[in-house]
């Protein structure tokens, strides 16, 4: 008898740790669950240099009837916008640092958001310093670029803590957390004019941003923005014939083409209709990616 009652009570103990052991699992589930990334909302990382930053003064079109599904992530502090780095907000702009204008981000989120399912959400960060050439996004090499800096880039270069790179990937990092990494906007090369090694240094930047976001090989695609066309009279518009050898050396990547996108007076930037164009231009071509068809704002 005293047998039985010890078997019982080893069953019972069993039971009682199986139990226990469930409720772990459970719970650990939970919370793994809540710490999800959200595979509907979509991360698009956003570097250049001035017609990224955001040259064009912005106007109350731009302002007004921006869908919550589209956010920033904010790359500076900007206490007089309420904003503060590293967190989300809706993407009213600017969406660079406190003081800049519009962006091709701007109407490439806007546009995104009005072509997909309500469920998802689209999210930019946008990391750019006007007047840089492509060298200050180099892992490596920046250092010796932001020692021979001008002060007046410096100052924009020690917003993002002297390395708009490192910025870079910090933010990228953050928002990995709450969403997935789609696809990369760049639009640089009016301080590398001429530079035929652009491609091989764009090539070595996107490389880099993979390893260190545990991205598999040319998995996320990249589009690259020409600069001013020379429809427009742009001063730079020569580069636009290397920027369009970035696909032959990079697989996923593609050129976003700037024909008939308004300039400003000065021919190197884009007024703000020609960054409304352009953004939608880039949507356009990643809703493509997306399987996707674009309906214009």
């Amino acid at each position: 008898m005293m047998r039985s009652n010890n078997i019982s009570a080893f069953h019972l103990s069993i039971l009682k740790i199986k139990r226990i052991s469930l409720f772990l699992i459970m719970l650990l589930l939970g919370i793994n669950k809540s710490n999800a990334q959200d595979e509907n909302f979509h991360i698009y990382l956003c570097f250049g240099q001035s017609n990224m930053e955001g040259n064009a003064k912005f106007e109350a079109q731009d302002t007004t009837n921006i869908s919550d599904r589209f956010k920033v992530l904010q790359a500076v502090d900007c206490p007089d916008l309420n904003r503060m780095k590293g967190n989300w907000y809706t993407a009213v702009p600017p969406l660079s640092r406190c003081n800049t204008g519009l962006t091709p981000a701007d109407y490439f989120g806007k546009t995104m958001v009005s072509n997909l399912p309500k469920n998802i959400k689209i999210g930019v960060l946008n990391v750019a310093v006007g007047g840089c050439k492509i060298e200050l996004f180099d892992k490596q090499g920046y250092t010796a670029y932001t020692a021979a800096a001008p002060g007046w880039m410096t100052e924009m270069i020690n917003q993002y803590g002297g390395n708009p790179y490192g910025r870079l990937v910090q933010l990228a990092k953050i928002a990995q957390k709450d969403g997935v990494i789609k696809g990369i906007l760049l639009h640089q090369g009016e301080s590398n004019t001429g530079d035929k090694l652009w491609v091989e240094k764009v090539k070595a930047i996107y490389g880099n941003l993979l390893k260190d976001l545990n991205l598999k090989e040319n998995s996320v695609p990249l589009l690259a923005g020409e600069l001013v066309d020379a429809d427009q009279g742009g001063i730079c518009a020569g580069m636009n014939a290397i920027i369009g050898k970035l696909p032959q050396a990079l697989l996923n990547s593609y050129v976003i083409s700037s024909k008939g996108c308004t300039a400003a007076s000065d021919k190197l930037h884009f007024d703000a209709a020609g960054y409304r164009e352009l953004g939608k231009r880039y949507a356009d071509k990643m809703l493509s990616l997306l399987g996707e068809r674009s309906k214009r704002l």
